[in-house]
């Protein structure tokens, strides 16, 4: 088995600094490429300009499509007794022969009796039994509140999992000082009890080669945790570790479903497990312009579920414990540790690696900080240190390269593609469709041609049509809103509603911007080492 590939510190060999360079220089290069086009023909820029909207309408019907169809899924298995089929996996030649002549049809159902047949077919200890799984929850905090970790530690009571076999580790910085410490204290005096298992794991500051950052605090906890488990004397491949940040609450039935999908697979130990992460914890309390990227993103993930060939690893996610010990847990390396562990394990496994979709949700916070002004600035902190997941591709690019390399091109190369795209048509592509359409006739103003005069009027027409992508995500951030606050008026469903308006607006200012200003850092070597907290506020 190879060692894992790290990313570089320090200075960069000439083909990383290539690829770093690659998606900024794609995305200024389409903006670019307009007014060229534009400048030398109006004809040439206009063609450039409708074949990217005609190529944005595709995908806004699609996605529009396929995150109504991923809401569906999400609701229909939120509605499932995960713990009872769980239970069944224990007992399952009983369980299937008493459950064989049910007359239920549904798909759903019918996997469910191929599982409890093909467990039961196989050879004792084969599959692991339902009781011997453990769950590991790392929960990490900075300088949060009790307001913000309560919450989580409360959802972690409510899940159906038995506690006894939760492990539950509050990760906390040093760097976080007394507060943090009193706020980890306070939480073992209230919770060791509740749970089967309670260890606090305090990250040292300024360990040397690290980056000041979450991967940072979960690989110490990690260790932690590999170190208390041996001396529990439970085997690695009986532990299924979750990473949650502080504001996270998961299904109630999340670890159930979890542990089910890791015993019936059997390639389980090259598996992630990735929820649904739906930013509506304080969705309510949120101003207009953070309610929209985080009913945005929550759609986002909805359709990733759906498409399970460009599922990565995202903020929350499961993974089994032996397969974290083989790789030193997460990389220390990167402020987006959670995106990139999906390439570190998948260049670790040799391409035979995937991530599973779990399809019921895990709460997170939309950001919200103490005033308008600070919320807004928080939010462009969050989504920049996302964007700069752009990293990644040149880490995908020189492996593509390397004579290390035990992936096949063949899996490799389409994986390498999206990821780029995803993060150039990020960047160019809500700039130009916005404002392209003018820039043929603002070099050919006194010319005669129709195409380019008639250019804004064809473009606001597709768009209107394209709008139905943004009507069918208005419907579903109502569906998806949590029970109204008793402080908050009927009244204000209607304002989340109109907010939608601004939804263009804020695909430029923070989307777009955002992108652009993470590829840059990238192009000119001013890599993000320090991972700025988004900072959590709680409206009482």
């Amino acid at each position: 088995m190879p060692k894992v590939v790290e990313i570089p510190v320090g200075k960069r060999a000439p083909l990383y600094r290539f690829f770093e360079v690659l998606p900024g220089l794609l995305s200024y290069g389409m903006i670019i490429l307009l007014f060229v086009l534009s400048a030398i023909n109006p004809i040439l820029g206009s063609c450039y300009i409708l074949l990217i909207v005609i190529i944005n309408l595709v995908k806004a019907v699609g996605i529009a499509f396929t995150t109504v169809r991923g809401y569906r899924m999400m609701k229909k298995c939120s509605r499932v007794n995960w713990a009872k089929r769980l239970s069944a996996l224990e007992n399952a030649q009983e369980n299937y022969e008493r459950l064989a002549g049910t007359k239920r049809s549904s798909y759903e159902y019918r996997q469910h009796l191929e599982n409890l047949c093909m467990v039961a077919a196989a050879e004792d200890g084969y599959f692991p039994k339902p009781s011997e799984i453990y769950h590991a929850v790392i929960v990490t905090m900075y300088n949060e509140s009790l307001d913000v970790l309560v919450p989580t530690m409360e959802s972690l009571l409510k899940t159906t999992y038995p506690k006894e076999r939760m492990i539950v580790i509050v990760a906390y910085e040093e760097r976080g000082g007394e507060d943090a410490e009193k706020v980890a204290k306070t939480l073992e005096k209230n919770y060791k009890k509740r749970f089967g298992h309670f260890i606090l794991a305090k990250h040292p500051d300024g360990i040397e080669g690290e980056v000041v950052g979450k991967g940072s605090n979960i690989t110490n906890a990690g260790h932690v945790l590999k170190s208390y488990v041996k001396e529990k004397g439970i085997r690695y491949s009986n532990v299924i570790v979750t990473t949650l940040d502080c504001d996270n609450r998961p299904h109630k039935s999340y670890f159930d479903v979890v542990a089910y999908e890791y015993i019936v697979h059997e390639d389980r130990k090259r598996l992630s497990y990735q929820p649904v992460s739906l930013f509506t914890n304080n969705i309510w309390d949120a101003p207009a312009v953070t309610r929209v990227v985080a009913s945005t993103n929550s759609f986002w993930n909805l359709i990733c579920t759906m498409r399970p060939h460009t599922l990565r690893n995202f903020a929350s996610h499961s993974q089994p414990l032996d397969a974290l010990v083989e790789m030193n847990f997460w990389s220390v390396h990167t402020i987006v540790e959670d995106g990139h562990q999906y390439w570190r394990s998948l260049t670790y496994f040799n391409g035979d690696y995937d991530v599973l979709p779990i399809r019921v949700p895990i709460g997170q916070d939309a950001v919200l900080s103490d005033t308008l002004w600070k919320t807004l600035k928080a939010q462009w902190v969050q989504l920049r240190r996302w964007d700069y997941g752009a990293s990644d591709v040149a880490y995908v690019g020189e492996y593509m390269f390397s004579k290390k390399r035990t992936v096949k091109l063949t899996v490799l190369i389409p994986k390498f593609l999206r990821l780029l795209d995803g993060h150039v048509t990020l960047a160019a592509t809500a700039p130009i469709v916005a404002f392209g359409g003018w820039i043929p006739l603002f070099f050919h103003y006194g010319s005669r041609d129709l195409l380019s005069h008639n250019l804004p009027l064809v473009v606001g027409r597709i768009q209107t049509v394209a709008a139905i992508g943004l009507f069918v995500s208005l419907i579903l951030s109502l569906k998806l809103l949590p029970e109204r606050p008793a402080r908050y008026k009927k009244s204000k469903k209607i304002w989340m509603a109109v907010q939608w308006v601004i939804a263009p607006v804020i695909a430029i200012v923070y989307s777009s911007a955002c992108a652009f200003y993470s590829q840059t850092r990238l192009m000119l070597a001013l890599y993000m080492e320090k991972f700025d907290v988004t900072e959590k506020s709680v409206k009482k």
